[in-house]
């Protein structure tokens, strides 16, 4: 049975950091040499996946290994980085250097919905703090929103349903989008999409709203029938 893929919009290639911080202290020396392998791990395989989608090679026979290798990264990443924040906080890009930085968010963003909702009140006071950024946390928004069956704010969680289009999941008020995106960073959606060679038209969106928002129902109560009764 062919799977639904999701495309995250959290590709290090994605967002580019402005106003690097100077060298971090050697206070953290070895966490950030801890979190710059762990971002390797990260993303190695997922720029693979990338370009497969970008060039539309969606029936790729490398595409299973490769999101099982992906998987299992994930799966060794997540102790890791909880571990790290367990005994460190949320390390911020004055301490570990902005790439140890964001692999935090990473790893924490391709986690299970439960670990993406357990640790985004800790974002968002990373955020607060500035050791985190607001674009980042603004994926992180969305992705939890969309696993609660609520359509996502900020549009950077786009969908792949087996063989169909790639798609952007509904979005709570979309007049606004670019309003909120770029009052967190996020460039306009416009430009946003054009990573996956799509382009943005907000009419026709729009028209299409209620037909997402449906989608997201079922997706949501297919989810919560495949979860077991303990973990709900």
């Amino acid at each position: 049975m062919r799977l639904p893929r999701v495309v995250l919009g959290v590709l290090v290639l994605v967002s580019a950091v402005r106003g690097e911080p100077p060298t971090p202290p050697d206070r953290f020396a070895a966490v950030r040499a801890e979190l710059l392998e762990i971002l390797q791990a990260d993303q190695q395989v997922r720029l693979q996946l990338d370009a497969l989608d970008r060039a539309g090679n969606t029936d790729s026979p490398d595409r299973p290994a490769l999101v099982r290798r992906m998987q299992e990264a994930d799966a060794a990443n997540l102790p890791k980085v909880e571990a790290i924040l367990a005994q460190h906080g949320w390390l911020g890009p004055e301490e570990v250097g902005p790439e140890a930085n964001r692999t935090l968010f990473l790893v924490i963003q391709h986690s299970p919905a439960a670990t993406q909702k357990k640790y985004l009140p800790l974002m968002r006071e990373a955020v607060k703090a500035g050791k985190a950024r607001g674009a980042s946390l603004a994926l992180l928004e969305d992705r939890v929103a969309l696993g609660e069956g609520r359509p996502q704010t900020y549009g950077s969680q786009l969908r792949r349903d087996g063989d169909g289009p790639l798609y952007v999941q509904a979005i709570e008020d979309p007049d606004h989008l670019d309003e909120r995106r770029a009052a967190v960073g996020l460039p306009p959606m416009a430009d946003y999409v054009k990573h996956w060679n799509l382009t943005w038209d907000l009419e026709a969106y729009k028209k299409e709203l209620p037909r997402l928002l449906e989608k997201l129902a079922l997706q949501r109560a297919a989810s919560l029938r495949a979860t077991p009764a303990s973990a709900k």
